[in-house]
């Protein structure tokens, strides 16, 4: 279902994000990430030069190729559009993720290593989608195998999002001795 409608307005802004993820033939998975922000207007950035309407002010792509664990294996980076110069050196500030696994702590650790002058906030903003869509992607290829487990050794997805939350159903018939609700 649709937002209701707004108040009138015009549009300022638009982001756009998407993510896809592919099985390799070798076994691993390419995790691909892409960001574009434009405006419908000519506009400046501070201290940085004027974009035209609909011209890119940002365009930068990601590739976390991970294995069935969610190791990352290798990262690949690219900036095709920012406003400034030095933002184009930012991707290969991303190779400090080889090694680490996506899972509980991911996002922690994704700001502990590139978090403020380390790397670039919009490709930063894109590791947790990206490890959403890993999750997503993986579920079906690990179907029949044992859940994910979370540092502390429990399931991955518990108390992730709303429905997994210990206190509710799918919790109560998916992992019983972490229900936490009403009995």
């Amino acid at each position: 279902m649709p937002l209701q409608d707004s108040a009138p307005r015009s549009l300022i802004h638009l982001r756009g994000i998407d993510m896809q993820v592919f099985r390799r033939d070798d076994g691993y998975y390419d995790v691909e990430g892409h960001i574009r922000d434009e405006k419908p207007f000519e506009s400046a950035v501070p201290f940085g030069a004027t974009t035209p309407a609909h011209h890119a002010i940002h365009e930068m792509w990601i590739r976390l190729t991970i294995d069935k664990e969610f190791v990352v294996h290798d990262v690949a980076a690219s900036t095709d559009a920012a406003p400034y110069r030095d933002c184009f050196g930012a991707s290969s500030t991303l190779s400090v993720l080889v090694g680490s696994r996506i899972g509980g702590g991911w996002n922690r650790e994704v700001r502990d290593k590139l978090g403020g002058s380390k790397s670039c906030t919009h490709l930063m903003e894109m590791l947790a989608p990206l490890a959403t869509a890993a999750y997503q992607a993986m579920w079906n290829e690990r179907q029949g195998q044992a859940d994910t487990l979370d540092r502390d050794g429990r399931p991955f997805l518990l108390n992730s999002c709303w429905a997994m939350a210990s206190d509710k159903e799918l919790t109560f018939s998916r992992w019983p001795e972490y229900y936490t609700g009403k009995k």
